[in-house]
């Protein structure tokens, strides 16, 4: 069974530049010159519903004792009146919440409502009458971001609206490092802002045969303490059912410690400032062995957080001192490039969604619900140079003969193909038939110097127009 320690030989994806030494190649779809990478040998193998690209996971159900321990927990010990109101108050809640504005954004924007004041007005106001003008349209127009503090009560509402979710898209992120990366088994991992300790019990789902230390970090003692509860069945006395978890209400100053899994869940959100949001996720990045997991909401301010910290650990300078290795995007961006989805004349959030069954609460009316979350994966080392194939970013719509997939590309670009079997070959048709959203389609395009040059280009049908 290989360690972590040696992945380094198991991570083949390539850097978005091409090497200089070989022809750049197409990065898109193009009819006629696009094939399946067969490289793995799948074709003739298996079928094309599970070609190498396909990552999507069946509905996830939430371990039974973990369930079993939170409805304990939530009907036991104190009824919580009105938590049928809270519960989806509170997931509304957390589903809008956005950053909170910078002090010098502000500040720009009280400049710009002055000045467009003072335009406006025929004599100009008096300063406290535009003082008063000024603050009372920053307070209609600006979002007021609060910080939440959890206390008992409040952890066990939050159990009650996020844990199944939070544990269907951190299983979705651990899904996706299990299957590219099969050989890879981390004995350590780190939660930061770990709250009701879903990342910890969807990682023992993955790798429980290999995993030995659990590191939880949350600054609500409440959290921790629930999520201690919970390990031990809703009891205090209880025995873990997760062996080796650790709790605390800090980051671990050594920079000597290391974790091979690194996660943050739903945790960058709540930081007060943007300062503090740099100084955590460089934290995080030196305390990285080899992956470090960032999810939030899917949402634009979701994706512009995530957006942010890949560009902060991509073009840092500050390295970690007893490891210098550089980082690279291992999902779901095939680049490195900035992100076409916000680059677009309306941007738009890179999300994904995942099903998972609901824990049987009174009013969860719905058995199944689907958790649409953002997430990034950085890794540590130098992949080898190999395709990099384009990732489906939204469901693919089948049509007679014919299916639209909507691609992110190696080149940074987006891209809408519409694949048929007579004009990209039989292969590549099934296989982007049978694909869901978030799934990578393993294609490759001859490079620009081996395309049969196009009729405008082709000497010999030059001449013969003549």
């Amino acid at each position: 069974m290989a360690t972590a320690r040696g992945l380094r030989p198991l991570l083949t994806l390539s850097r978005c530049s091409p090497s200089p030494s070989r022809p750049q190649a197409l990065a898109g779809v193009a009819p006629g010159a696009s094939q399946v990478d067969n490289s793995s040998g799948f074709l003739g193998r298996r079928p094309h519903r599970r070609h190498p690209g396909v990552l999507q996971l069946p509905c996830v159900r939430v371990p039974p004792v973990l369930a079993a321990a939170a409805r304990a927990l939530l009907l036991g010990e104190c009824s919580l009146p009105g938590v049928e109101a809270q519960v989806p108050a509170l997931r509304n809640y957390l589903w809008s919440r956005r950053v909170p504005v910078e002090p010098e954004e502000l500040q720009r924007r009280a400049r710009r409502l002055e000045e467009r004041l003072l335009e406006d007005a025929d004599v100009p106001p008096a300063e406290e009458r535009l003082r008063q003008a000024v603050l009372q349209t920053l307070r209609r127009t600006t979002y007021h971001w609060q910080e939440l503090t959890y206390n008992e009560r409040l952890s066990l509402v939050y159990m009650a609206a996020r844990l199944d979710g939070g544990f269907a898209a951190v299983s979705r992120a651990f899904h996706e490092i299990r299957t590219r990366v099969p050989k890879f088994q981390p004995q350590t991992l780190m939660d930061f802002g770990s709250g009701t300790g879903s990342v910890t019990w969807a990682a023992h789902s993955a790798w429980g045969q290999s995993l030995r230390e659990y590191m939880c970090v949350d600054s609500s003692a409440a959290m921790l303490d629930l999520a201690e509860k919970l390990l031990r069945g809703g009891s205090a006395s209880g025995e873990p059912h997760v062996p080796g978890v650790f709790f605390r209400q800090f980051l671990p100053v050594s920079p000597k410690v290391q974790f091979d899994v690194v996660v943050s869940a739903f945790s960058l959100s709540e930081l007060p400032s943007k300062a503090d949001r740099t100084e955590t996720i460089q934290t995080l990045w030196r305390k990285t062995g080899h992956f470090l997991i960032l999810v939030e909401n899917g949402t634009k301010a979701g994706h512009c957080l995530l957006m942010d910290a890949r560009d902060l650990v991509l073009k840092g300078k500050e390295k970690s001192p007893l490891d210098p290795r550089p980082g690279f995007v291992f999902a779901p961006c095939p680049h490195e490039l900035p992100c076409p989805q916000l680059a677009a004349s309306k941007p738009l959030a890179c999300s994904f969604s995942q099903a998972y069954h609901c824990i049987p609460f009174s009013w969860n009316k719905k058995k199944q619900k689907e958790e649409k979350f953002s997430m990034v994966i950085l890794a540590r080392g130098r992949p080898e140079e190999a395709p990099r194939w384009p990732r489906l970013t939204q469901p693919v719509l089948k049509r007679p003969r014919h299916v639209h997939c909507h691609l992110c590309c190696p080149d940074g670009h987006m891209q809408h193909a519409v694949i048929t079997a007579r004009q990209h070959g039989r292969d590549l048709y099934r296989c982007a038939r049978v694909s869901s959203w978030g799934d990578l389609l393993p294609v490759i395009t001859p490079s620009e110097s081996e395309l049969p040059p196009s009729p405008a280009e082709d000497p010999l049908r030059v001449d013969k127009d003549a």
